[in-house]
């Protein structure tokens, strides 16, 4: 009897042990969840990783309301630097200055405390046309002179016979430099937009259609806040887009989450025409390296192209 009863204190001891085994794992997985993934492999396992010096590095970031109030608060603008420096080119989304002064002393900050190879192209304020202006946004592209180089002038989209965008899409064409400086046989036109929410889904057809008027020989980036998701865009909303049939690559996925909020939508987007998309190196991300929401509500999303090694 003894015997009967030393086995199964015996069984329950170890029964206990298991359990408490297995409680603690669980406890300690609640406590410490698997990291955010920033960087998501597109289109393989076995994705190549360049050289830093080998690609361009190309993000869109909608900083809310950037004007002279974020621009006075000194521990922001410095995040924003460290930010910035860790890509080629950034496309920025909702400066609002009515006075356009911010954009250059961004500039430099960004020449002061990260690279002077900055520089910056500008777009006039958009909302052009009457019914607009309460909504006058600027875009601006910031890029390293040491990897890319404009070609001919930026300008906002001309949709004055239309009114087709609440805030006109920012055309602007770069070649991407060689490491040795030169300019390469890879140019780009990148169209940056800020689509209104209330009617993004009419915008993106828009953006569609803008797409099919330009030259079959442009390399198209179209990237920014679409607004593209959620309450604003469903599934099969965006399914219908003329951009969303095989010649085009959505390099942000639906189920992403490209917010600082409790929300998950994939507002920013990042879409490639079939000719650039033969230079993505597959590599993207979405860069949730912020401090806080006084930042942004919006994380900077960028894809990964590669230089080309010989001049044009």
């Amino acid at each position: 009897m003894v015997q009967v009863n030393q086995a199964t204190l015996a069984i329950s001891i170890v029964l206990n042990i298991l359990l408490a085994s297995a409680l603690f794992s669980i406890i300690s997985s609640e406590e410490t969840p698997e990291p955010e993934i920033v960087f998501f492999e597109r289109l393989d396992d076995n994705l190549v990783e360049f050289d830093r010096e080998d690609t361009v590095r190309l993000a869109t970031f909608n900083i809310r309301t950037f004007g002279v109030t974020k621009m006075s608060k000194t521990e922001v603008v410095t995040e924003l630097v460290e930010i910035f420096d860790r890509y080629d080119m950034v496309t920025v989304q909702e400066i609002k200055d009515i006075n356009q002064e911010v954009p250059y002393r961004f500039l430099d900050e960004l020449r002061n405390g990260s690279s002077d190879e900055w520089e910056m192209l500008l777009s006039e304020r958009s909302g052009q046309q009457e019914d607009d202006i309460g909504g006058q946004e600027q875009y601006a592209v910031y890029y390293r002179n040491s990897s890319v180089r404009p070609l001919n002038e930026s300008k906002l989209h001309n949709d004055s016979m239309l009114d087709e965008f609440y805030r006109e899409p920012f055309l602007t064409e770069f070649s991407v430099l060689t490491k040795d400086g030169e300019i390469s046989n890879l140019s780009f036109l990148m169209i940056s937009i800020h689509t209104s929410p209330g009617v993004a889904v009419d915008e993106l057809h828009s953006l569609s259609n803008l797409t099919m008027e330009l030259p079959e020989s442009d390399r198209l980036v179209i990237l920014g806040d679409m607004n593209a998701d959620c309450n604003y865009a469903s599934l099969n909303e965006l399914d219908d887009l003329t951009i969303r049939n095989s010649n085009f690559t959505w390099v942000v996925p639906d189920d992403a989450d490209t917010t600082f909020s409790s929300t998950r939508c994939a507002y920013d987007r990042i879409i490639l025409d079939e000719q650039i998309s033969s230079s993505y190196t597959g590599w993207w991300g979405i860069d949730r390296e912020m401090s806080s929401s006084n930042v942004s509500d919006h994380f900077p999303v960028w894809v990964e192209f590669l230089r080309p090694t010989k001049s044009a």
